[in-house]
């Protein structure tokens, strides 16, 4: 089995990642997220509530996870910091993180700041990493994505939540896949 703990689990798009991991039969699902009221705890998924600043929260939800899922907005370097100081103290080391496109144009319009440093403090952080850079999501129902790396122009269009939930899906399956890799993800 492989404990994966989804840090801002009501978010549109982790609901959908929820979705995608309930479907793994060797996966146990932690949603956290500040209010619980909207999840559901069955079958493999229970349920904690905390907020991604208070570090004594986010220690105790990483603790016996094998990956950790990040889907967070607001003071995304402070969570990110004590996400990682977590993990590190747990021994948790594969962490997906999703942060925003364009965080490296320049310059750097002001509300992408707070993913930048999210994407920054994550890829400082030594652990076995993967940051998406997902363009605008959509309601669409497919399965349609492509890859940029970190470096690379972005290219693509707006992506489906769905899509990004099946690429995770498939990083949870194979967590050896795309290990510190900064990608953009969007519909080719």
């Amino acid at each position: 089995m492989k404990n994966v703990l989804i840090i801002g689990a009501t978010g549109s798009l982790a609901t959908v990642v929820t979705e995608e991991l309930k479907k793994q039969p060797d996966v146990r699902l932690r949603l956290f997220a500040r209010n619980t009221a909207s999840l559901s705890a069955a079958g493999n998924v229970t349920l904690m509530r905390g907020d991604a600043m208070d570090y004594d929260t986010v220690r105790e939800a990483v603790s016996g996870q094998d990956i950790v899922y990040v889907n967070l907005a607001g003071n995304l370097e402070a969570m990110a910091e004590n996400i990682v100081r977590a993990m590190k103290e747990a021994g948790v080391k594969r962490i997906i993180a999703v942060s925003s496109i364009g965080i490296y144009h320049t310059p750097l319009k002001a509300v992408l700041k707070p993913y930048r440093a999210l994407a920054d403090v994550v890829e400082s952080s030594g652990l076995a990493y993967t940051i998406l850079r997902p363009d605008w999501f959509t309601h669409g129902n497919e399965v349609s994505y492509m890859l940029t790396h970190k470096g690379q122009p972005e290219a693509g269009f707006a992506i489906s939540r769905k899509s990004i939930a099946a690429f995770i899906g498939t990083l949870v399956q194979n967590p050896s896949l795309h290990v510190n890799e900064n990608l953009g993800i969007s519909k080719p």
